[in-house]
């Protein structure tokens, strides 16, 4: 998969031309959104990998096989910033996902080792009350066995209140696993 990053935005203004369709992910701090988007796109620095959560500060976009732009929201739920900047984030993310006409489809992405939290959970619904489409990604899934994996996986999908039809894709960056039924997802959503 080629990959470039394109450019990092904080307002309107800062967004690249309207052009390919765009997928963004979304997920609270530490969910392990960049080593995901590293993986998916086959390059290891692409995103900003970190062990201190809240790195990704602004909007990144990133075209990928000259086709279509993989979007990089910052984080949310992080604790270690101010109140301001978490709001600045929130209303960031808010003006990108209400308005942009590109946007095609929201990867949520939640630990799978935890219950969603309250904010993941807001995310879900705010996707759903704006009529976004949204794939929820359980992330880490190498840290539990299959028997306990099986039992979260269905917790988090009661918690979201996910229906029947509403895929949940667990996946793990560190074995690889599940990546090429989200890259099946999210190319239903390229191909259009």
């Amino acid at each position: 998969m080629k990959a470039e990053f394109i450019s990092s935005a904080a307002k309107k203004g800062q967004y690249p031309e309207l052009g390919p369709v765009e997928i963004a992910f979304a997920g609270r701090s530490n969910v392990g959104k960049s080593s995901l988007i590293n993986l998916l796109t086959g390059r290891r620095k692409l995103a900003k990998v970190s062990q201190n959560p809240g790195k990704t500060r602004t909007i990144n976009f990133f075209l990928i096989d000259d086709k279509w732009r993989m979007v990089d929201l910052p984080g949310y739920g992080y604790a270690k910033v101010s109140k301001s900047e978490s709001e600045s984030w929130g209303r960031m993310m808010e003006d990108y996902l209400e308005t942009r006409e590109t946007l095609k489809l929201v990867v949520q992405l939640v630990d799978c080792r935890h219950e969603p939290s309250a904010q993941d959970k807001q995310m879900y619904d705010y996707l759903r009350y704006y009529n976004l489409a949204g794939l929820v990604v359980a992330t880490k899934a190498d840290k539990l066995s299959k028997n306990e994996l099986n039992k979260n996986l269905a917790m988090i999908r009661r918690e979201l209140e996910l229906g029947k039809d509403e895929k949940l894709v667990p996946v793990s960056a560190l074995n690889k696993t599940g990546v090429d039924e989200l890259i099946k997802e999210i190319g239903r959503y390229i191909n259009d």
